[in-house]
């Protein structure tokens, strides 16, 4: 079933052609990503598709009825409204029912109206909802439900709107870069949720893990055109550079073919046959072919950077807080040449803040940072650009340095540099505003670079980044010579550049663990899985001690239950028969040889949770059916 169409579709800007007569659809449980350099128009596109702007031609035709979520860069709410009134802001009669339940719950002494509300979500099917409505918000830690709005952070707006698009449970799902502003563990549960869901998906994001694991099928505009790739990013991949070998040699036989015909073209007298006009004709189809370009371009640039001495950076027993929010706590360390280091942590444990610290924009509580004389430090943050809108991009760059000395004594031009940094000539004298985001932060991250440092500070660099200046961005990385510290919620882009992590624990301290952020992850499923053993035999053995309490307890003079209590008792009996269901459906995948070890390790884990959430219930119904 075909939901979306998109037929002979082009858009421009000014001279810019930003694609051309592109079609393709979505169909029913398709997933699929889209991919293109910065600026080459995946914004523009999206917006097109979601009415936020019109194409110069062509059509968009959705399937009638359905209904479409459209997950943005840049949301706006009413900022007087609390959470809770922003997720239930919707038509959807589901979500409209579990609201009035909601409320209702504040006042149970409201018995009839209570009731009502019950049966009206029993009546449209609309448990189940209300327990993922509680999932989402949960793993996207948006606990408190009474907050405002306008009290948010940016971030905490960024997984609203998330959590908002999910909990509508439209027919088709548009995401524009759905992991920005996630922590990692929250980017692996919705990469588990939307990969294991039965939905319909149409996105663009930066994160290579993500489209492997959740996509399948890879479309990219490159040049003004639509390219299609059905399978998962790796074989996007090897495709592409399949489709570029045979564009070269397509372009180097347009190349020989062209010397002939411009020899044929001098020989030819001003009056011309109709033969003649025809080859003419072909001689200019092929001239454009010849000029094309299919070699990649890469950033090389291989400056002459300051020399590190032996002290470079030393932090003494470190302590920073912010009221009972321990951020550091008497943190000790010692950078060596070319270290390269990771930062991970959830949202809100101090990455942003130890960076501030290391280049002197926060000042510490206790504790001493000492740096080295010849140290230079880079530090892109997450702030960006902050320039004049009638600032040129060659501007930009001429205001830092003309040039840039390279090793072996040469220099390279503000004009070559911004070339070499994949800014083809036309853009150079482009106002920066008129920039895509991806390409604003790749010119921000040139004006970094420009300086000369030799100790990069880089906190959240492939955000609106392209996956092909990441990959460039990866090569130059991972031959700097320098120091590097990153934050990154890029799993790929972490485990190709750094050498060990520092994990920020969220109350003052920080592990050191050496090897890629896969491998510790690893670790920590391994060491959550065993915590969860224990916690249930823990469970258990509670379990079975207010059995025996239970037992030597008189009974007491409870008639019946309550209506909520008769209400509880109800559910529990389809909660259980549910649980019981699902935990033989999850016994079977196990018993299946085939099973792939990744989807066995998901099962198990989920098949833990379920026995525990499952004595759990079993105690309950056991203490209410004595008064059913």
């Amino acid at each position: 079933m075909n939901y979306l169409s998109v037929e002979n579709l082009s858009k421009n800007y000014g001279e810019k052609s930003l694609f051309t007569d592109i079609s393709f659809g979505v169909d029913q449980g398709q997933k699929i990503a889209l991919v293109a350099k910065n600026g080459s128009g995946k914004t523009s596109l999206l917006n097109c598709l979601t009415n936020k702007d019109v194409p110069d031609s062509g059509r968009i035709v959705y399937r009638k009825g359905i209904n479409v979520g459209y997950l943005q860069q840049e949301s706006s709410y009413d900022e007087s409204l609390t959470v809770f009134e922003t997720v239930f802001e919707t038509e959807n009669e589901a979500l409209l029912a579990i609201k009035a339940y909601s409320k209702c719950l504040e006042n149970p002494e409201e018995s009839e109206r209570l009731q009502e509300a019950f049966d009206r979500v029993t009546e449209l099917d609309a448990w189940n909802k209300e327990s993922n409505i509680q999932e989402v918000l949960s793993k996207l830690r948006l606990n408190n439900m009474n907050e405002k709005v306008a009290l948010l952070s940016g971030g905490q707006k960024r997984r609203l709107s998330l959590a908002k698009v999910i909990i509508e449970d439209p027919d088709l799902l548009i995401l524009d870069e759905p992991t920005n502003h996630l922590d990692l563990d929250m980017i692996e549960w919705l990469e588990n949720y939307l990969s294991t869901a039965k939905i319909s998906l149409f996105m663009v994001t930066h994160d290579r893990y993500f489209l492997e694991r959740v996509c399948d099928e890879i479309l990219e505009i490159d040049r003004g055109s639509l390219f299609r790739y059905k399978g998962s990013y790796s074989y996007y991949l090897e495709k592409r550079a399949e489709r570029y070998q045979i564009a070269e040699a397509e372009v180097g036989k347009a190349k020989n073919l062209l010397r002939k015909e411009l020899e044929w073209m001098r020989r030819q007298p001003k009056a011309r046959g109709t033969k003649s006009k025809a080859r003419i004709s072909d001689f200019y189809v092929t001239k454009a072919k010849a000029k094309q370009n299919f070699e990649e371009k890469k950033v090389a640039i291989n400056v002459k950077m300051e020399r590190l001495g032996t002290k470079i950076l030393e932090l003494h027993k470190v302590s920073k807080a912010f009221g009972d929010k321990v951020i550091l706590d008497k943190f000790d360390y010692n950078f060596k040449r070319g270290e390269k280091v990771g930062l991970v942590g959830a949202n809100g444990a101090g990455k942003s803040t130890l960076l501030n610290i290391i280049n002197g924009i926060e000042n510490v509580d206790s504790g001493k940072v000492v740096l080295g004389e010849t140290v230079v430090i880079g530090y892109y943050n997450q702030k960006g650009l902050q320039l004049k809108e009638d600032k040129r991009v060659i501007e930009v760059i001429r205001d830092i340095a003309e040039y840039l000395p390279l090793a072996g004594g040469k220099k390279i031009t503000a004009i070559q540099l911004l070339e070499r940094f994949l800014f083809p000539s036309q853009t150079h004298f482009q106002y920066v505003h008129t920039l895509s985001g991806g390409e604003q932060k790749r010119l921000y991250l040139l004006t970094i670079l420009m300086k000369n440092p030799n100790f990069l500070i880089l906190d959240e660099p492939t955000n609106d980044l392209d996956i092909f200046t990441l990959q460039v961005l990866e090569d130059y990385l991972s031959e700097f010579q320098g120091c590097l510290i990153v934050v990154s919620h890029d799993r790929y882009f972490m485990d190709k550049i750094v050498d060990h992590l520092f994990v920020l624990n969220g109350d003052g301290t920080i592990d050191d663990v050496i090897g890629s952020y896969a491998n510790y992850r690893e670790f920590q499923k391994l060491k959550a899985q065993e915590e969860k053993k224990l916690q249930h035999e823990q469970n258990q053995r509670d379990s079975e001690k207010k059995k025996l309490e239970k037992i030597e307890e008189p009974k007491r003079n409870k008639i019946k239950l309550s209506y909520k209590e008769q209400r509880e008792f109800d559910q529990l009996e389809k909660d259980i028969e549910a649980l019981e269901t699902e935990k033989e459906t999850l016994s079977s995948e196990l018993n299946n040889p085939n099973l792939a070890y990744e989807k066995m390790t998901q099962v198990s884990e989920r098949l833990t949770a379920l026995m525990e959430e499952l004595d759990e219930k079993t105690m309950r119904w056991m203490e209410l059916a004595e008064y059913a």
